[in-house]
């Protein structure tokens, strides 16, 4: 069975080297909306999949990470990224092109992590991410798939290339959250939320 949360966020990029001049040379935003669908064939102790209530948890915490935040690739130069720091108190920078497919690889492999270091407590079993939608657009996304997250042929995601400003990690529950997550620290869920 497949189930899907639907959160959203807005947030500011410049597209490096797309085919659209205004994306890849003009910083603009997008109201995104990413769905995140997970699977399991089996049902917890209240016939769920996952709670919706605990996707509110560190799922949403992730995706709310890049919300009004000023996304910056690290290839960029470093005039144009100290700028963006130093008049933008949330922002990312990641080593990979800030596209929708790059967001939905990035969340996919962020989210995998946490459901694989997360302890159940009602019952949960072979709880999965089946794949990450990322609208860019009102029809406009890309969707995600394990392989597609994992792909040698698309580049590594690797973690500690990413870097969440400091008002970002802040905002979170534990500011050494994705220092946690990088770790492989176990996350126990709640078992009221």
């Amino acid at each position: 069975m497949i189930i899907r949360k639907i959160y959203d966020f807005e947030n500011a990029h410049i597209v490096r080297f797309c085919s659209s001049k205004r994306c890849k040379e003009s910083i603009h935003g997008h109201s995104y909306r990413c769905e995140v669908l997970l699977k399991s064939d089996y049902l917890d102790a209240a016939g769920m999949v996952y709670d919706f209530g605990l996707m509110k948890q560190h799922i949403r915490m992730i995706i709310d990470s890049f919300d009004h935040t000023t996304t910056l690739y690290a290839k960029d130069s470093d005039e144009y990224k100290n700028d963006m720091k130093k008049h933008s108190k949330r922002w990312i920078e990641l080593p990979y092109n800030p596209s929708a497919e790059h967001f939905s690889r990035i969340f996919f492999v962020l989210i995998d992590k946490l459901l694989s270091q997360c302890v159940m407590q009602n019952g949960e079993k072979g709880v999965e991410l089946y794949s990450i939608i990322v609208h860019e657009t009102a029809t406009g996304y890309a969707q995600c798939f394990k392989e597609d997250a994992y792909s040698t042929k698309m580049g590594l995601i690797n973690l500690d290339e990413i870097i969440f400003s400091d008002e970002i990690k802040n905002e979170w529950n534990d500011f050494d959250f994705y220092e946690q997550l990088k770790n492989g620290n176990k996350f126990i869920n709640p078992k009221e939320c």
